[in-house]
Order: C-alpha cells, then sequence, then structure tokens
C-alpha cells in the first residue's frame, strides 16, 4: 500500500492529493494518512493548519487507519529507530518503507507499492497528466456571497488574468529569509507586461492577504482588488483565480492550484524561478518539470 501523508495548507494538501490520486491511476492501492491534523499533532505544529480538503463536496478521499501507518512503517514508525534501522535507511533506502521528499522531483517513487510518501509534491511533472481528472474532482461549495458569483461572471465576458501576492506570514523574519525577494516589483511588473503583449485588453483581479499593499503598488483602471473572501471563505479566492483565462501566481502553493485549476486550453501561467530562496533555478530542468509554465527571476526576465 502507498501512503501519503497530507500536512500544511490548502495548496499543499491539494499536491499531496493529487499524488494518491496519480497513484491510484496507476492502479496502486493508496490511501491518506490526516493523522498530521489530530488535536495533539496540531498542538505541536509550528503553523496550525485545518484539514481543508474536506470543503470539497464529493472529493474522493480514502484514508489509512493508524494501523494501517504502523503496520507499514514498522520500526521506523517509532521516532528514535535503532542503529540498524538508521544504518539500513543509509545503505538500503529502497528497503525503508519511510520515504521522505528531498528533491524537486522523485519519478522513482511511481515504482513503488508498498511506501508511506512525506513531501509536499509540488512539481507539476508529478501529475500534470491528471489534471483534467483533477478539475472534475476537485469542486467548490456554492459561495454564500453575491460578489463571488458576480466577478465569475465578469471574468468570462473578459480577458480576465489573476496576480496573486502572498505576504502575511512570508514577512515573518524566518519566511522573509526562505520566501522573500523573490516575487518582487520587477517580478509583477515582468508579469503584468507579459500578459500585455499577448493579451490586449487584459483586466486583472489581484487577489492578496494584504488589500492595503495591494491597493498601493496595483493601480490604474485595469486592476481590480478581491478583497472579501477572508477567514473560512478565504479559499474561494482560489476558486475565482481559477476562473481567469490566465494566471500570474506567487511563490504560492495556493496560487498554483489557482493556475492549475483553470481548464482554459489557452492559459498563459507565469510562475516564479524558484520557490525558495535554498533553491538554483536550472531552465532546462524547469521547463521540462514545469512544461506549460511561464518562468520569471526576481530580477524580471523570462527564461
Amino acid at each position: 500500500m502507498i501512503i501519503v501523508r497530507v500536512m500544511g495548507g490548502l495548496g499543499n494538501q491539494l499536491q499531496q492529493y493529487a499524488l494518491y490520486r496519480k497513484f491510484q491511476s496507476l492502479g496502486a492501492e493508496a490511501k491518506l494518512d490526516l493523522s498530521w491534523f489530530s488535536k495533539e499533532s496540531q498542538a505541536e505544529a509550528a503553523a496550525p493548519r485545518k484539514f481543508a480538503l474536506s470543503d470539497f463536496a464529493g472529493l474522493p478521499l480514502e484514508t489509512a487507519s493508524g494501523e494501517e501507518v504502523r503496520a507499514l512503517l514498522g520500526r521506523a514508525y517509532e521516532e528514535k529507530a535503532g542503529f540498524a534501522e538508521r544504518l539500513k535507511k543509509r545503505l538500503a533506502p529502497e528497503k525503508v518503507p519511510l520515504f521522505e521528499e528531498s528533491e524537486m522531483y522523485h519519478p522513482q517513487i511511481f515504482s513503488w507499492r508498498n511506501r508511506y510518501l512525506v513531501g509536499y509534491w509540488a512539481c507539476e511533472a508529478y501529475y500534470a497528466d491528471i489534471l483534467d481528472v483533477l478539475r472534475e474532482e476537485i469542486r467548490f461549495p456554492e459561495s454564500g456571497d453575491a460578489r463571488n458569483r458576480e466577478i465569475m461572471e465578469e471574468m468570462a465576458l473578459q480577458p480576465s488574468v489573476s496576480i496573486h501576492v502572498r505576504r502575511g506570514d512570508y514577512l515573518d523574519a524566518e519566511n522573509a529569509v526562505m520566501f522573500g525577494g523573490i516575487c518582487t516589483e520587477a517580478y509583477y511588473d515582468m508579469c503584468v507586461n507579459y500578459i500585455k503583449e499577448r493579451c490586449p485588453g487584459a483586466v486583472f483581479y489581484v487577489f492578496s492577504d494584504d488589500a492595503a499593499y495591494a491597493r498601493a503598488h496595483f493601480k490604474g483602471g485595469e486592476f481590480h482588488i478581491v478583497d472579501w473572501n477572508r477567514g473560512e471563505d478565504s479559499f474561494y479566492d482560489m476558486q475565482l483565480m481559477s476562473c481567469c483565462r490566465h494566471n500570474i501566481c506567487a511563490n504560492s502553493t495556493f496560487s498554483f492550484w489557482g493556475a492549475r485549476l483553470n481548464g482554459d486550453p489557452g492559459k498563459i501561467m507565469l510562475r516564479p524561478s524558484i520557490h525558495k530562496n535554498t533553491q538554483t533555478c536550472v531552465p532546462e530542468q524547469m521547463k521540462k518539470l514545469w512544461a506549460g509554465w511561464t518562468l520569471v527571476t526576481p530580477a524580471g526576465t523570462v527564461i
């Protein structure tokens, strides 16, 4: 059995769900481990999150029981595995049931049928071939806010473009070191100009957890700030992004999924060339693993 651990915010949960569904599409028995969302685990989590996949009505979820997780992991289930177990992980990793993501893409995982997988699995290559299926499965419940319905109708009638600006926790000192300085003003200027050159009359819908910042930096009649989906309703911003014809993403899995759920065959998807400051962009690799995406550097250069 393949068991995929679910953790993190909505964007990360969708990626873990997508990997789980990819395994099922290959004929593997796969389940999701939701134990990270237990009250005990959330009390210890550095950034607690709710299990958000349950907000999507009818999403096919097969969850693993604690007994199934323990049976699969065996000795690796224990926090402090003995010397023999650590040595085996180092010398014969293929025999260890626990696998933790360490690179952008691990294609070897699809040959496995008995493994517990821990990671965020952001790379498009993991599930690009089943995105059409995922768009059918991932259905947002109807919003009670009439503004969401009205703006979706607007987006459908014009060359609409989403812009996602993530600030919030990215401004915290620790997170700023990892995620800051990537989606710069130069990045957004290039993305907007790139769209304008290819899509005359483009209308931009700006989504941000800092509406005041968005208003100060995106000025003009072609920019509209969407600022009413807050708290439990914030995931409707992802739905609205997916309703735009084109998407400009932050270094955020939330906006990656706004673009992925966009089913327009002619869409333009722009994303930063790196997600974290610990990464180095290898253009040939990135273009292969993120096929269909346009990559823009923090300096505002398309690669």
